[in-house]
């Protein structure tokens, strides 16, 4: 019985010996792992919100702690991406490391970066409260020398390549202004109202230019356009009278990929639709929120978005929807923020030059690939979590425009500018 007890003992001594070389094994791997990429030392972590395995932010899971109350679990992790210290995943959010911080210039007093526009040789035109304020990569400028530019109360900004020159077209309150570039003290500047040209009202909301150098002018009275200083007639009015554009005002323009066709956003009759037509008059189409039942999630709608396929993205007060072809009435798609949208008010936006889609809310900044999202706030790298606009230069760089100035996102790399 006592030799039994013996050879027990030395079995499990055995097997304790042979534990050791096996947990030295397991370090030894672990370093090897750690040494080939970043080491992240904690992300936070809810599967059921973030709706994307770790792997999809090029992340592997090495050790896990107990799940939290709030279920959310946290992680030691090796990064495969290299720019990157941390990555905090609570919610969805994404914490970039790098987050520089650079002034627009004492001369520019400027918070509300409230539309923006880039021009063929990459500089970025943006409205403020201030007026007119571009970056040309190096130097941010003011433009209030010319006087026959509005310096206040400025809606909405476009960029046109004409014969003529290179023009951009500002949307205010006087009429709907052609600068030509750079706006400088001695550049022409040409204000469009109702007293010398067809335009149907002063009040300008919001402009668009397609590649057809067509410009489209949305107002409080309806839709004008205009090409070469030849004005579209208007054909509409049966299907689009000037009450509809007084009760349910004009938020955003958009145009198809060719110009010729207008997609106007509303506040209270969802999307507005109109071309020119073959006698170049401005044509109605159906409006969305009249032809229903379509799945779009709000008729409140405050940006729209057209890919090069010719989807459309429409942001609204309560989530997304996204429509691909051209029958009204299917092919229709809702994001929310049970999908991963960070704040259900949408008011900008654009895609980057990997086809990611970048959702300006009230809440911050979504970024959707196709299958995940990922999220930024002022915690993780914005100025401000109210995102006005937002666009993409030809160098890739991400411009977000907010109520506290600009941020530009390069290569996971936040730049903030007040």
């Amino acid at each position: 019985m006592l030799e039994r007890k013996n050879n027990l003992l030395r079995g499990n001594e055995r097997i304790r010996s042979n534990k050791l070389p096996l947990k030295l094994i397991l370090i030894l791997l672990a370093l090897f792992v750690i040494s080939q990429g970043k080491w992240i030392g904690r992300v936070s972590y809810n599967p059921e919100i973030n709706r994307t395995f770790l792997a999809g932010f090029g992340l592997s899971e090495l050790f896990r702690s107990e799940t939290e109350a709030s279920g959310v679990m946290t992680y030691f992790c090796h990064s495969t991406k290299s720019s990157e210290e941390y990555l905090k995943l609570s919610d969805g959010l994404q914490g970039p490391v790098n987050v520089i911080k650079r002034s627009v210039g004492k001369k520019i007093q400027a918070k509300n970066f409230q539309s923006v526009t880039i021009d063929d040789n990459n500089v970025k035109w943006f409205v403020t409260e201030s007026g007119v304020v571009s970056f040309n990569g190096k130097k941010w400028n003011l433009h209030n020398k010319n006087k026959q530019v509005p310096g206040s109360d400025l809606q909405d900004i476009a960029y046109l390549y004409k014969p003529s020159g290179r023009k951009l077209l500002l949307a205010s309150p006087e009429g709907a202004t052609l600068a030509t570039l750079p706006v400088g003290k001695k550049n022409t500047a040409n204000t469009y109202t109702v007293d010398n040209s067809p335009l149907l009202s002063n009040n300008v909301i919001s402009v668009a230019a397609g590649s057809n150098l067509l410009a489209w002018i949305g107002t409080d009275k309806g839709i004008s356009a205009v090409r070469d200083n030849k004005w579209l007639d208007y054909d509409y009015h049966i299907l689009y009278p000037e009450e509809l554009f007084n009760n349910y005002p004009i938020t955003a323009l958009a145009t198809s990929t060719d110009g010729d066709s207008l997609y106007a956003a509303t506040e209270g009759i969802g999307v507005v639709r109109v071309f020119r037509n073959n006698v170049d008059a401005i044509s109605g189409a159906s409006d969305y929120a009249q032809w229903g039942p379509i799945d779009l999630p709000s008729d409140n709608v405050y940006s729209i978005y057209i890919a090069p396929d010719d989807t459309q993205w429409f942001g609204t007060d309560m989530g997304i929807a996204r429509h691909v072809g051209h029958n009204t009435l299917t092919n229709w798609t809702v994001f929310d923020t049970d999908d991963g949208l960070i704040h259900n008010f949408v008011q900008a936006i654009a895609a980057d030059s990997a086809g990611r889609l970048w959702f300006g809310t009230k809440g911050g900044v979504s970024v959707y690939d196709g299958s995940s999202w990922i999220s930024f706030t002022e915690n993780n790298g914005l100025n401000s979590n109210n995102v006005l606009c937002i666009a993409v230069d030809k160098d890739g760089v991400v411009w977000i425009g907010t109520d506290n100035g600009v941020t530009s996102v390069k290569n996971e790399e936040f730049t903030q500018y007040n």
